[in-house]
């Protein structure tokens, strides 16, 4: 037989396009449309139905970058059509092209209850099946302007990503606007086609069902008539019938489907615009389960459903129904689907605590996955806080878009630092947004690789950002891959019904230990500085504020900021968003981001103030009072204490050094710095050991052209090291501070259109060299690094994260190795020999990288780099310019708790307060291995203490606890602050006025104190 396959795979495809797809409405008439723009922000949707409406046509312009028009659409149900069922048809203006990222609508009926959204590949509403001839039509549509930042030719700079700066240029022409019939037959018709048409190209050529496949279709087109589509399409259909219900194989891989919408929360636009996209995907989701009863959906991130709650209860009313009815299902237990590599410790459990909350209070639902679809990686000490937060199972799939290595597993067990083990899986089908293809199914089959131990993976079905969810084609193609011969099975089904089938049919999956590192999207470790610095600041402003509110209501009675806390909560836990924190959204996002941080800081800033005033004494005694917020003592502060002092001893020094510069020293460290500015000495003195490399200097700037193949804001790529130029030319190098207590110098350096300024600080007591450093940047597609080449021989470093720190190593000996060529700490990275090492503490950098060399005298030079600064032209094109603030410090002779110590001695600097009082602790520990995280009220308003801490070294941890508080016994609890009935045997036990802990490496623990008639 000859081969025909192409012949007929073409009319295929040009029957579908020209002939039958045309024919699902094969009558129309045009609707009357008015509009009326918004002069600015958005509207409420009684003012949008309201105002007065002009006239506009197919074909005419509308919608200013962001704006918001108000459309009217009306008409009539010709008597014609009466019995059959009649759709309007509104086109804004889409590009089915892109399934989202532009213009959407959401469509209200007189009375201003919603009926669905409106987007590129789902433009239709149903008016009535069966119709009544006459019937009038009255719709209103608000539609949103959004402009298109991602193009077709991607990454360009565009100045659309802030509203100042976009213009008013209409952005998009009305397109179809019609009442239209729809045929049903035809509409099934192309459904068999595609399915059918898809899993043909898939099949192997050599096998017979492709030829069956072939000759139906072949046989379906021969009986369309093509001047009579809709009159011939169940015959067509009859002639697929055959090769649709032939059964797949009992060995077809399983894939579970479930609705989905990977809506980010802000991105591309700006926090206010998800509000709507939400709205506009949840109007279409709850209607389109209405329609099908087999159709489940999915949706993740507490603070997305707490929006349209606030701001479409219409909306939220429906939701609420078709939770209740297992129809649409709260994920994830997560507030946002955050960035996992930077949130701290706190942060990072808060973000499950809120969101499982949420979802608890206001659907009684408890998730018990974490649903991470799009995330840049994963930290080691993620899996703890997972389980800490009472779940036990994760998703992502983010890790299928690593450059270089391809993962080994698809469902496995994911080993954290502390050795909490969680059931993960990957989805095969290498997309969040399964549009049922052929292809994609098809994919996912071929790319499981777990087959002969597993069968079963999971499919996030529809289109996210804007494209509105699933759509009836995507439930319509399920249908047919039900159970159909070639093909996976698929079935809607619930996270948690997918999870504990696949946990139960692969009970002992492979483990994978450490963190999930992305081998791409590396640069949002640093891209939108002001935005991680906000979030750091944050992050330690909360701990303050918590520590002190807490202790001045159970000290002082003052009342505890209960909704305050938790709004702020909310917010900083809404910027650690994906796109937000990592720096990666538009202008509007991180410029707004800014703004927002100055107002957390001031309202933080001022419950800590409020706090140690109540707890300072007689301000008037003209004493002050020094507060220590950091987890171990410091210049006599108890750790959570506070007291009043003298004036620190002196010890400093500082003289010439020939040739120029200055040599500090203060008994601890000797630093030498040059003429250029530049740190070529520095001496641990009690251990007599240099620091810095021989023939290398230490606080180097370097900067790098920055631009790689893709995702400006996300990416840079190796090939950046290529090209390097040190920053050696100072303008000044002055001393600027010679006291006992302190000796600073201060160098000027300018480069490009740009000026950094360091000052370089020994302070008394300190065996740290604390840098300042102040760049206003003014590049352009550059990335700016500071360089500390270290004298010290190490195959790892450690670098911290939640809940302790993890290793990586220093060299490259594998593919592995060399992807990890920037990275993710939080408050430090270390590096030690046995019997001395060395720390690099910072206040709110992220990325780094380290390297390592082998000297001409045998020695080894380690050099780490901290990265400061970049500047990306997208999606904002005006990252980071202007000013910013960099501390850091280097911590010669640091063990790994020297390093913890000082990372958070750095980030939470001690406050003095007008007073004479001391202020005992909370809680007191007897090792500083075991660091408290968070001391707090119980967010349940009991007055009971809460008390988070962890084994912070890595090591077995024994510590006795002494809570300088009144209470009645004290609880293991989750981070919901709920008793654990599990609680590890031995870890906690009471005795008389102590709570005595045992430990494992990185283990945290959830106490609370229940106090006697404690404040609220």
């Amino acid at each position: 037989m000859h081969d025909d396959r192409k012949l007929i795979e073409s009319r295929l495809k040009r029957v579908l396009d020209e002939r039958i797809r045309p024919a699902i409405h094969p009558e129309s008439v045009p609707l009357e449309v008015g509009i009326w723009t918004a002069p600015d922000e958005p509207v409420p949707v009684a003012e949008g139905l309201a105002a007065p409406r002009t006239p506009i046509a197919v074909g005419d312009a509308w919608g200013a970058p962001w704006g918001t028009s108000w459309l009217t659409v009306s008409g009539t149900v010709p008597a014609a059509w009466a019995g059959r069922t009649v759709e309007a048809l509104i086109d804004l203006g889409f590009d089915a092209n892109m399934p989202g990222f532009q213009c959407e609508g959401l469509v209200y009926r007189p009375d201003g209850s919603p009926v669905k959204g409106l987007n590129p590949r789902n433009q239709w509403v149903r008016i009535a099946s069966p119709a009544v001839g006459g019937e009038e039509v009255l719709l209103h549509v608000e539609a949103a302007s959004n402009p298109v930042i991602l193009d077709y030719h991607p990454f360009l700079p565009t100045d659309l990503g802030e509203k100042e700066t976009a213009g008013d240029t209409p952005q998009y022409r009305l397109e179809r606007m019609e009442l239209a019939v729809f045929d049903e037959t035809v509409w099934q018709l192309v459904i068999d086609l595609e399915v059918l048409g898809e899993l043909m190209a898939e099949l192997p050529v050599e096998g017979a069902r492709r030829w069956d496949i072939l000759r139906a279709v072949e046989r379906a087109l021969d009986a369309v008539d093509l001047q009579d589509v809709n009159g011939t399409a169940a015959a067509a259909r009859e002639r697929l019938a055959g090769v649709l219900a032939s059964p797949a194989e009992p060995s077809a891989h399983r894939i579970s489907a479930v609705g989905h919408a990977h809506i980010d929360s802000a991105w591309l636009w700006p926090l206010r615009e998800t509000v709507r996209k939400v709205a506009r995907t949840t109007a279409n989701m709850t209607a389109l389960l209405e329609d099908e009863p087999d159709f489940v959906y999915t949706m993740s991130q507490a603070q997305q459903y707490a929006w349209i709650k606030e701001h479409r209860p219409e909306v939220y009313a429906r939701v609420k129904k078709a939770v209740a009815e297992g129809r649409f299902v709260p994920a994830g237990g997560m507030w946002v689907e955050s960035d996992t590599n930077m949130p701290g410790s706190e942060a990072m459990a808060r973000q499950f605590v809120h969101g499982k909350r949420f979802f608890l209070e206001e659907f009684g639902v408890e998730n018990e996955e974490a649903w991470l679809p799009d995330t840049f990686g994963f930290a080691g000490g993620l899996p703890q806080i997972i389980k800490a937060a009472g779940s036990k199972w994760l998703l992502t799939q983010k890790i299928s878009w690593s450059q270089v290595n391809s993962f080994p597993h698809h469902t496995f067990r994911w080993e954290g630092i502390d050795g909490t083990r969680i059931f993960t899986h990957f989805p095969p089908v290498d997309t969040y947004n399964c549009s049922m293809q052929g292809k994609e199914i098809a994919h996912a089959v071929r790319n499981f690789k777990d087959k002969g131990r597993a069968s079963h993976s999971i499919a996030p079905t529809g289109w996210g950002d804007g494209g509105g969810g699933t759509t009836r084609e995507m439930i319509a193609k399920a249908a047919r891959l039900r159970d159909l011969e070639g093909s996976a099975r698929v079935r809607w089904e619930r996270p948690a019904e997918f999870f504990a089938k696949a946990e139960a049919e692969y009970p002992d999956p492979p483990v994978w230990v450490g963190e999930l590192y992305l081998e791409l999207h590396r640069a949002t470790l640093t891209s939108q500085a002001r935005t991680k610095q906000g979030n750091r600041t944050s992050e330690n402003l909360l701990r303050e504020a918590e520590l002190w509110a807490a202790t001045a209501a159970v000290r002082a009675g003052l009342p505890y900021p209960y909704e305050e806390l938790d709004r702020i909560w909310k917010t900083v836990l809404l910027h650690q968003f994906h796109d937000i924190l990592p720096g990666s959204s538009i202008a509007w996002v991180h410029r707004e981001a800014e703004r927002t941080y100055a107002q957390v800081a001031e309202e933080l800033n001022g419950i800590v103030d409020r706090a140690q005033r109540a707890l300072a004494g007689d301000a008037s005694a003209g004493g002050e009072v020094v507060f220590n917020a950091a987890p171990h003592e410091r210049a006599g502060v108890a750790a959570g204490g506070a007291r009043a002092v003298a004036a620190s001893p002196g010890g400093c020094a500082v003289e010439p050094r020939a040739g120029g510069g200055f040599v500090l020293s203060n008994g601890l460290l000797r630093v030498t710095v040059d003429e250029r500015g530049l740190v070529v000495s520095v001496v641990d003195l009690a251990a007599g050991r240099e620091t810095v490399a021989p023939g290398a200097v230490a606080n180097l700037l370097q900067i790098h052209p920055d631009f790689p193949n893709m995702w400006d804001a996300w990416d840079v790529d190796q090939f950046y090291r290529n090209t390097v130029t040190d920053l050696t030319e100072a303008d000044e190098v002055v001393l600027v501070s010679d006291s006992p207590q302190a000796v600073s110098v201060r160098v000027a350096r300018s480069f490009g259109a740009s000026r950094a300024v360091q000052t370089l600080t020994l302070t008394a007591g300190s065996a740290r060299l604390d840098l300042d450093t102040e760049v206003d940047w003014h590049e352009t597609e550059k990335f700016l690094k500071a360089a500390f080449p270290l004298d010290i021989h190490t195959d790892r470093y450690a670098a911290e994260t939640q809940f302790g720190h993890l290793h990586r190593p220093t060299h490259t000996n594998t593919s592995w190795e060399a992807a990890k060529f920037e990275a993710c700490n939080h408050r430090f990275v270390h590096l030690e020999e046995p019997g001395w090492g060395v720390a690099l503490v910072t206040a709110s950098t992220y990325g780094h990288d380290v390297t390592r060399t082998v000297r001409p005298d045998g020695g080894t030079t380690t050099t780490v780099r901290v990265s400061l600064l970049r500047a990306p032209r997208f999606p904002d094109p005006h990252t980071d310019q202007g000013v910013h603030r960099f501390r850091h410090a280097l911590v010669p002779g640091a063990a790994v708790g020297d390093a913890v110590r000082e990372g958070y001695h750095l980030n939470l600097p001690e406050r003095r307060v007008p007073g004479d009082a001391d202020v005992a602790p909370l809680v007191v520990l007897d090792d500083d291995a075991v660091v408290v995280s968070a001391v707090k009220l119980a967010d349940d308003r009991s007055g009971d203490v809460v008390v988070r801490l962890y084994e912070s070294r890595g090591g077995r941890g024994r510590a006795r606890l002494t809570a300088a508080l009144d209470h009645a016994g004290v609880q293991v609890c989750d981070l919901l602050e709920r008793p654990l009935a599990d609680a590890p045997a031995g870890t906690v036990r009471e005795t008389e006025g102590a709570v005595e802990l045992r430990l494992r490496p990185f283990q945290l623990v959830t106490l609370r104190f229940a106090r006697f008639g404690g404040a609220r």
